[in-house]
This record gives C-alpha cells, sequence and structure tokens, in this order.
C-alpha cells in the first residue's frame, strides 16, 4: 500500500518527501509524476513506508498540514488496478469526478 500526497509545491523533489515523511519512519520509495510535456512534477506523489503503523502515523500528522506554503492533502492511495486506457471509467466524459480528468 502507499500514500498519496497531494497539493503539492511543483518546487517538490523525491528527497524533500523523503525527508520529511522520514519523520514516520522507513521510506521504501517516492514516485513524483512529472508532466509529460514540461517535465515539471505535476503537484502530487505517492509514497511507500516501511510500514502500515507508519504510513498511518504520516498520513495522520501531514494531512491538512502547510508544508512549502500548502496545505497537504495526505491519505491511502487508491489502488492501481482501476486504469484503463485513457482513465477507464474515471469520469471521462460524463464529468464526473469533480472536473479533475480533462482528457
Amino acid at each position: 500500500m502507499s500514500i498519496y500526497v497531494g497539493n503539492l509545491s511543483y518546487d517538490v523533489t523525491q528527497e524533500d518527501l523523503s525527508g520529511i515523511f522520514a519523520e514516520y519512519g522507513t521510506v521504501k520509495r517516492v514516485q513524483v509524476p512529472t508532466d509529460r510535456e514540461t517535465g515539471r512534477p505535476r503537484g502530487f506523489a505517492f509514497v511507500e513506508m516501511g510500514t502500515e503503523a507508519e504510513e498511518t502515523a504520516a498520513i495522520e500528522a501531514l494531512d491538512g498540514a502547510e508544508w512549502m506554503g500548502r496545505d497537504l492533502k495526505v491519505n491511502k492511495a487508491k489502488p492501481k488496478e482501476d486504469r484503463g486506457s485513457f482513465g477507464g471509467n474515471r469520469g471521462g466524459y460524463s464529468g464526473g469526478g469533480g472536473g479533475r480528468n480533462r482528457y
């Protein structure tokens, strides 16, 4: 299982995230997705911790916390399996999903 970290500064690096999450336990992996065209971070990341207890501690401590001038959104990441080609059933043309999926 991994942690979703949203509302990140576009200047954030994997090292920044590793540092802040390391305060709550062992950081196994940090993934900062980047925009295909610009190469800039997309404003969210995924963090994997050593144990579920460490994940829970990090989520409870960091969700809503201000970091790098932004209020973080931190929760358990949803499983990848619902991803189909072009987003599968995640809203698409129906207008679902809060309008976050523009393509």
